[in-house]
């Protein structure tokens, strides 16, 4: 994933895209996991730095998980072994970039590149711009893996540690690194954008890190990279299609190996949310409310060129317009899991885990009221230049 990625737009003077607008207080105290996994938790105030982009950051909430809910994880550690360590593939039976790029041993690496570049040169600029903004979010990977890192209970705790939490945050940083690389040796043999450009984008948004604000708490953790990987794989599946269209079958191939890793990685991470709704089910809605109260907000949110101070926005109104990630698919996201979770049929919970329930399984139709008017807009905006191509406007 880049727990990634991409692009969905809602627009709203209170609201950054890439999330939906607020259709509740921010901190719902009804629904927030301090209500019962806060124990001395900490509230850190970020102070802005000079290196930092231009973007506004929030007040950050940590260690909301009290000491009983952390040795729940310890608990299944066996069970991971056996349930989630199943969707990493062996290194030697594992793609690689090399295989969907040109040989630079071959005698025809220079014809190879040739090919590329005109297979590339009838893809249209929009496109480019969301090819660049996924391959900018998969390339933030240190990132990402830092934020696992955070999550109590599962973390690595020795950079080396053989426990199966750690052995899969490790393989799946593996796993995904090599998207960022795929996506970025394409692109520069394309010829179609500006490295450069791209390059600085990379650094600022790995130096920005991220907050999802799941507190070091691997209730909201998972519930967040459950819907995550599957924007990513949604994602990624959309730009295969798209350059299918556009004739380059080769690129299609390329975002579609991807998608599939996405969904693996999806499938992995639906399943220990599914066990903790198994074992711990009050708390696990309640993580599922409060995330979903919070907006999930996308990996690449605090994505800077150095020049445009609103390029999340602007990346993702064009994702929006191309049909790559938007308001509908958030909302068919949102679906997916409540199904998939069998929310809606949850018995013994406690008052605030009800309410949690109801207010998850009736989001959708509030969500889908707002796609008619987030494409609206996307599609009213006006065209913006873009550094990555060499400031194009799309």
């Amino acid at each position: 994933m880049a727990l990634k990625l991409n692009a969905i737009t809602f627009q709203s003077p209170t609201c950054t895209s890439f999330a939906l607008p607020p259709v509740a207080t921010l901190r719902s105290p009804i629904f927030c996991m301090a209500s019962t996994l806060r124990s001395a938790s900490k509230v850190v105030k970020t102070v802005k730095k000079p290196f930092s982009p231009p973007h506004e950051v929030h007040v950050q909430v940590t260690h909301s998980m009290p000491q009983e809910k952390i040795e729940i994880f310890k608990a299944l550690e066996d069970w991971a072994e056996d349930n989630v360590l199943i969707h990493l593939k062996p290194v030697e039976k594992s793609w690689q970039p090399q295989d969907f790029l040109p040989d630079p041993s071959s005698d025809e690496f220079h014809d190879q590149v040739k090919e590329l570049r005109e297979r590339a040169r009838e893809i249209p600029d929009d496109y480019f711009v969301v090819l660049v903004g996924d391959m900018v979010t998969e390339e933030a990977l240190p990132t990402y893996q830092t934020m696992l890192n955070t999550l109590d209970g599962v973390r690595d705790e020795t950079g080396a540690s053989p426990t199966s939490w750690a052995i899969w945050n490790r393989a799946w940083t593996a796993e995904e690194n090599r998207h960022g690389d795929l996506l970025n040796k394409y692109l520069y043999l394309s010829g179609r954008v500006d490295m450069r450009q791209i390059e600085k984008t990379i650094q600022y948004l790995i130096g920005s890190g991220m907050d999802p604000q799941t507190e070091n708490n691997p209730y909201l953790g998972f519930i967040y990279t459950s819907f995550q990987e599957r924007a990513t794989f949604l994602s990624h599946g959309t730009t295969a299609r798209l350059a299918r269209e556009h004739g380059d079958l080769k690129l299609a191939q390329i975002c579609g190996t991807i998608a599939a890793d996405e969904k693996r990685h999806e499938t992995a991470y639906t399943k220990i949310s599914e066990k903790l709704f198994e074992i711990d089910p009050d708390a696990t809605v309640l993580a599922f409310a409060d995330m979903m109260r919070k907006k999930i907000s996308m990996p690449a949110r605090l994505v800077y060129d150095g020049r445009d101070d609103n390029l999340f926005d602007n990346f993702s109104a064009v994702a929006q317009r191309l049909g790559v990630y938007t308001a509908k698919d958030y909302a068919d996201i949102l679906d997916h899991l409540v199904s998939r979770w069998n929310v809606a049929s949850l018995t013994g919970l406690s008052a605030e885990g009800q309410r949690a329930q109801e207010y998850v399984c009736e989001l959708s139709p509030r969500i889908r009221r707002l796609e008619e008017r987030a494409q609206a807009r996307a599609k009213q905006r006006s065209r913006m230049p873009f550094s990555w191509i060499y400031d194009r406007e799309v």
